[in-house]
Formats: structure tokens, sequence, C-alpha cells
């Protein structure tokens, strides 16, 4: 199985094109090629396929580290992207893609990062369904009430605003909970934030990984929730691997840019590929 490994902003996944695999994706072997001592060591799993749709590039699937599949990544879409533009399959500034949660076209820009066009957010979604029109609501967790507003961007976000206390706060403590409340049957991804003009500084509870550096679809969440709280419509969110642009529109559209650079590239040994093939489920 040849592969690479890419990374934006310290949120990393490896890549492997439909066609290279020599068994398929269970959860155990997904499990396995993310361990960072026994496999390759990521985030997740990205899975290019073509596509039976002239007008769309390649179809992506996106794998958590414990098999389950995600429907949508911000950073890993963007890496998917460019590795698309970088290994052949198009030569276009501005194509599309084809997620789980539809569909995401990206435009390069000549500074070679990637604006992608995620979708609208909503604060309605069957991932929160006992909440309200505007996605607020309280969760408990940690010892304490939270509250928070959902937000769908493709997957559920739950954006949770902290002001001055942000960087004391144990997310490994507090997020477990909040991911696996039984208001989100889906679980939760859970950024919480702080705002400050047309910046906002969060930190990344994601669902099936815990703490991150970066998310894209986080970054996305908390700056939509910041934005219905009354910040600008385009903001810089600073996460713990670096800055991410997100644009949202009237109708919150969202439009998120950024960079994502390749790590390596390699291929498992035999005696990896003879471990993966012995896992059946």
């Amino acid at each position: 199985m040849r592969f690479e490994k890419w990374q934006a902003l310290g949120n990393d996944y490896v890549i492997v094109e439909e066609g290279n695999l020599d068994f398929e994706l269970n959860p155990g072997r997904i499990e396995l090629l993310c361990d960072q001592h026994f496999g390759i060591g990521s985030d997740g799993i990205l899975l290019l396929a073509k596509s039976a749709d002239p007008e769309v590039v390649a179809d992506l699937r996106i794998f958590n580290p414990d098999g389950s599949e995600a429907e949508l990544s911000g950073n890993g879409a963007r890496e998917a992207i460019l590795y698309l533009l970088g290994n052949g399959w198009t030569d276009e500034a501005t194509f599309t893609v084809m997620t789980a949660s539809g569909p995401v076209v990206p435009t390069i820009r000549p500074d070679g990062t990637c604006a992608v066009e995620m979708g609208r957010a909503s604060t309605e979604s069957p991932d929160f369904p006992s909440g309200s029109p505007d996605g607020v609501g309280t969760v408990s967790a940690g010892g304490r009430d939270w509250e928070f507003r959902h937000v769908s961007i493709g997957n559920p976000q739950c954006a949770i605003e902290v002001g001055s206390e942000l960087e004391d706060l144990d997310l490994g403590e507090i997020g477990p909970d909040i991911e696996n409340s039984g208001l989100f049957p889906n679980r939760t991804n859970v950024s919480f934030y702080r705002t400050s003009g047309s910046r906002v500084r969060a930190r990344i509870f994601e669902r099936a990984v815990g703490e991150t550096l970066s998310s894209g679809t986080g970054a996305s969440g908390a700056a939509v929730a910041a934005h219905l709280g009354g910040a600008p419509s385009d903001l810089t969110v600073e996460l713990d691997g670096g800055e991410l642009t997100v644009e949202i529109g009237p109708d919150l559209g969202v439009t998120l840019t950024g960079w994502a650079k390749p790590v390596f590239r390699g291929e498992l040994s035999s005696e990896t590929v003879e471990a993966l093939l012995s896992i059946k489920e």
C-alpha cells in the first residue's frame, strides 16, 4: 500500500488512493494504521477514489483513528485537495470534491493556500435533536454546566465561549463528557473559544480523537458561533497549531482558508500488510 502523510497546522492524515489498497479499510485496520507505535501514526485516514460524476474530481472518505467514519474535516479536505493537485488528478485552480456531507469546492490561491467552500452552517440538525432553532443549549461536564451553541458544518460542533479561562481548561477532563452527552446522538466535536474583535482563539476537542492542535471544522464552528454572538463575518481563528481564516456569508455559508503540506510518502512493509490482513473487523 502506497501512501502519503500530510499535515495542516499539526492535524495529520494518511492519504491513500483506493487503487493502491490491497484490502478493505475496516475499523481495526484503520486503528492500526493510525497507531503511532505500530502503524504510520496519524489523526485519521483520507481515502480518495475516482468519481462516477465527470464534474467531480474525486470522492473523499474520511476515517477517524478509532475506525469510525467522519462526515467532513476541514483540514483533511484541504490536505486531500492539495494532494489531488500535486498528484495529477487535476490542474484546475477550482474544482469539486465529494464528501459524505456533500460537495466541497476549493480554490487554490497564488500563495499556495487553499480556500474551501465548506457549505452552509446551521444551528439546527439531527445531531442535536432536542435543540432550539438558535442551537443554544446547556451541557454538564467537569462538575459544572456549560452554555453552548450547536453548529452543524458537515459534522456536529458544540461551541462554548469561555473567555479568559480558556488556556486553563483541562480539555481531557471536560471534553469526553460533552462529546458523549446524550444530547448528541452521534457524539459531537467541541470547541472552547474566546473572541477579541475579528480574532477568535479556540481550543478543540475532536470527536474520536481528543484534544487536537487544529481542526478546520472546529475552527469553522467556533467562528460561526462567535459571529452569531456579534463578531464580524471575516474572522481569523487562532488554534494551537496555527491560524485559519473563516469567512461567513449572510446565509452562513462558510469559506475556510489555510495551508496543508506533505510530510512524507512511503509504502507499507509486507509484515505490516500481513498484520492488517489478519484483522477481520
